[in-house]
């Protein structure tokens, strides 16, 4: 059932060129998620694109949170063995040192005692097929490290546009238990992160029985009907009012003389400034650290993709942060811009920080 229906956008992964003279459309594809109502397994609809978003830099939250992740495990005596192996993310990173420092020894293709998946497997457009060639990737012994944005955090915070193209899947624990279980795995202990909103990592073992950690978050999806066409449904007025906020609050700040620009030329970006119909005579540009993406403009506006240097250099009274999780890194490398910040999905009314 279709639970959130953006009609036609830009690919999320394809940033064109910035060239002034070229005014032809950017091509459209539709971006749809359903809900599978029995399994709770929230999907793309369909996805006609072709990937190939420039590498993004990792940022430090992410390079944090994995440091974290891997203590936390490591307490909990889930770091069983002596060989990984990685199921990587299109958007880089990478487990594989924290683990190689604790005496791991990396494995391209045979059966690992430690395989990790973080961010990975929701880019897999044949989930049975993925999780079944992580179960196999198991020794027998083995245990399965997977993290993923919640559902349950994506809808309880408004998050529509976590939605994009290329990410084919939306994980609750709930539906992610069914997936694991369809290839001979039980989810084992869980642990909830603040990253994203709410980011949740899973201990995955072939025999054995949930704990209370797990039981607890099955729990919680299930008072907030994360398999309820209605609850996730709310996703759509939440693209709505979000996309009317930020032109409307664009254009209020122009007629008042402010300039703004944006930091994150994310692929969860993409949609929303299209949608909202932002062009340069609102934003003057989006800052990115990527030096793949510089030079670039976001799909379907007249947007350029600056350098971060060229964002101080603008010297902005306001600065929208597409990803908010950036905030203190940004606060603490570009001192200049202090005050300044804008957070995504926060009404520009309520102040900057």
């Amino acid at each position: 059932m279709t639970v959130l229906d953006l009609g036609s956008v830009p690919a999320a992964d394809h940033f064109p060129i910035h060239d002034p003279t070229n005014t032809d459309p950017d091509a459209r594809h539709r971006l749809a998620m359903s809900l599978c109502t029995e399994c709770a397994l929230a999907q793309l609809s369909d996805d006609d694109t072709v990937a190939d978003e420039p590498r993004g830099i990792e940022p430090k939250a992410l390079t944090d949170q994995a440091a974290d992740a891997v203590d936390t495990v490591a307490r909990a005596g889930w770091l069983r063995g002596r060989t990984v192996r990685e199921f990587g993310s299109p958007h880089g990173g990478t487990w594989v040192p924290l683990l190689s420092d604790r005496g791991f020894r990396e494995l391209d293709s045979e059966p690992a005692d430690v395989v990790l998946d973080c961010f990975g497997i929701m880019h897999d457009p044949d989930q049975k097929a993925a999780f079944a060639a992580r179960a196999a990737a198991l020794t027998a012994d083995g245990v399965l490290l997977i993290q993923f944005h919640s559902l349950t955090a994506i809808v309880g915070e408004g998050q529509w546009n976590a939605l994009r193209h290329g990410h084919f899947a939306y994980y609750s624990l709930t539906s992610l238990t069914a997936l694991l279980r369809g290839a001979g795995l039980v989810p084992r202990s869980a642990w909830t992160f603040e990253l994203y909103g709410g980011t949740i990592l899973v201990a995955a073992t072939r025999s054995g029985s949930p704990d209370s950690s797990v039981t607890t978050i099955l729990d919680h999806e299930r008072s907030l009907g994360i398999d309820d066409a209605a609850a996730v449904g709310t996703l759509h007025s939440a693209a709505d009012d979000d996309r009317t906020m930020l032109r409307g609050s664009l254009a209020d700040l122009r007629d008042a003389g402010k300039t703004v620009y944006a930091y994150g030329a994310a692929s969860r970006a993409v949609a929303l400034l299209a949608l909202a119909g932002i062009t340069r005579s609102l934003l003057g540009g989006v800052a990115d650290a990527s030096p793949s993406k510089q030079g670039r403009r976001m799909p379907g506006t007249d947007i350029p993709i600056i350098s971060p240097a060229a964002l101080t250099a603008a010297n902005p009274d306001v600065v929208l942060l597409t990803l908010p999780d950036l905030l203190d890194e940004l606060d603490r490398s570009m001192p200049e811009l202090h005050g300044r910040w804008w957070l995504h999905g926060t009404d520009i009314r309520e102040g900057t920080r």
